[in-house]
């Protein structure tokens, strides 16, 4: 049941993505917030447009979570400051519980020991309790609180978490 990480590169890859997101975030996100915000993050954050420009643009790297050549899931990291800032880390509802999470977080510290990076950090919505015991399990902590205004009258209410990696 081992896993691949291909990066994301071509436009028929980061099509592949925004459908995965759509699809994904429309099942997951709705019993967390209203489906006009999931819409509209959708449109803003994940769509084919905002993909490549976060990739070509912002220093974004998305990477496919493969099993078996099908896409699962996905991850967006971006390196900044000394620390991989994780972006996106999502899996499809009948993927989930099988392991993958984990093999991913392997991949992700794998990354910044190639990188001599310190932290993994991500965002996390503070009503998301399945979620934030996973990456709890995973190692990580909760180091702050952040609201964000991210437009048309939508507010992201997250924790920062963080996991310091150890350096081999």
């Amino acid at each position: 049941m081992k896993l691949t990480f291909p990066q994301v590169n071509t436009t028929e890859q980061i099509a592949e993505v925004a459908r995965l997101a759509a699809e994904i975030w429309r099942e997951y996100y709705v019993s967390i917030i209203t489906i006009e915000q999931i819409e509209y993050m959708i449109s803003q954050f994940q769509s084919i447009p905002a993909i490549k420009d976060q990739i070509h643009h912002q220093g974004y790297e998305y990477y496919f979570i493969h099993h078996d050549g099908s896409a699962v899931g996905y991850m967006s990291v971006r390196q900044e400051e000394g620390k991989l800032f994780l972006s996106k880390f999502y899996i499809g509802k009948e993927h989930r519980g099988r392991g993958y999470a984990s093999q991913a977080s392997a991949f992700l510290e794998q990354l910044c020991k190639e990188r001599n990076l310190s932290h993994i950090w991500l965002t996390v919505n503070r009503h998301n309790e399945s979620t934030i015991a996973v990456y709890e399990k995973k190692g990580f902590k909760t180091v702050q609180e952040k609201k964000a205004d991210i437009g048309n009258g939508f507010v992201m209410d997250d924790f920062i978490m963080e996991k310091e990696i150890p350096v081999s």
